[in-house]
């Protein structure tokens, strides 16, 4: 099975690129409301599944411990902007667990929003850890092994107790079986499962609803897909595509980018979860996709559908501010 068109960039009058991809919807139940390509296809989520990883971290009773509130709970979920507010608040994180950025096994980058990167450029000699985008996750991560009585060392890796936990968290949400044979490594060093397009975002639908799981776990997913909605800017940062789709109804969405095209998102008091997976792995095919079929379910003429509509079909300008052509997605997803 060829997956379809979803999206299609023009300049001047013609189609210069088009994208090819998978999108699914499903219902509290995980019933599919609506498919398009192979949505059982194996699809790494990577970072689309943050909040599933940042379980341990509730269900292990480290939040309450270390008095984490909403934003620190949403930057365990995070793939932030590296700005100083992230930074500061991963390192507070630590601190409370009694530990700093010396722990992190994340890796160090500049940022890879452009403001922030120069802000960083004028008054760092170096990145830290801390301006990884997935520091807020490993410092979750790190504070979920010192209150469990694991040692932190060696936490990303396949055998530590804390991935074997995950492993059995994700298993347990997206019904995949998780091995060696799917699992990957991903941008910052942790392991990452394939699993099909479909399980995951029942994955996310149960988290949503807590329909089978124990009550412990869905208190947890509840509180952290809430922390998430409730501070967008802790879950990506100034501008970025996340942000923005909470923004347009707070407290109704709740969005995750991942690498590689992949884009999960979820209109929780709809019960509804989204998966997309763009099949080259460009993000701006995947943020469009995401953001249409989101639109699909707000009432038409809603101020939230037709700012939803302008993100999934927006105007592309050169350097001089001249319309050079669009970004659109195509009847397959939004008719």
């Amino acid at each position: 099975m060829e997956n379809p068109v979803t999206v299609e960039v023009t300049r001047g009058k013609l189609v210069e690129s088009r994208h090819r991809g998978m999108a699914v919807v499903v219902d509290g139940d995980g019933k599919v409301v609506f498919s398009a390509g192979e949505i059982e296809a194996p699809t790494f989520p990577r970072s689309a599944c943050k909040a599933m990883q940042a379980l341990p971290l509730v269900e292990s009773g480290a939040a309450d411990a270390y008095g984490f509130g909403a934003r620190e709970l949403a930057l365990a979920c995070s793939s932030h902007s590296g700005e100083d507010e992230h930074a500061a608040l991963a390192a507070s994180m630590l601190k409370r667990a009694g530990r700093d950025e010396s722990v992190l096994e994340c890796g160090a980058h500049w940022s890879f929003e452009q403001p922030a990167l120069i802000h960083q450029a004028r008054t760092l000699d170096k990145p830290s850890a801390l301006h990884n985008n997935c520091s807020g996750k490993h410092s979750g991560f790190v504070c979920a092994c010192c209150h469990s009585g694991w040692e932190p060392k060696g936490y990303s890796t396949y055998d530590h107790p804390l991935q074997a936990e995950i492993r059995a968290i994700m298993e347990d949400l997206t019904g995949a079986a998780l091995t060696h044979d799917n699992c990957g490594t991903d941008g910052c060093s942790i392991p990452t499962y394939a699993v099909p397009l479909v399980g995951l975002a029942r994955g996310f639908a149960r988290m949503a609803t807590g329909k089978g799981l124990e009550p412990v776990r869905a208190a947890a997913s509840k509180r952290l897909i809430e922390a998430c909605m409730a501070e967008p800017f802790y879950v990506a940062g100034t501008k970025r595509f996340c942000t923005r789709l909470m923004e347009v109804a707070p407290g109704r969405i709740f969005a995750k980018t991942g690498a590689e095209g992949v884009f999960c998102a979820l209109l929780p008091q709809q019960g509804l979860s989204f998966a997309v997976k763009c099949e080259d792995g460009a993000s701006r095919a995947a943020e469009s996709m995401i953001a249409a079929l989101l639109a699909r379910h707000f009432d038409p003429g809603s101020p939230e559908r037709e700012a939803l509509l302008a993100m999934a079909n927006h105007s592309m300008r050169n350097w001089n501010g001249l319309h050079v052509g669009d970004v659109r997605v195509t009847d397959v997803l939004f008719s």
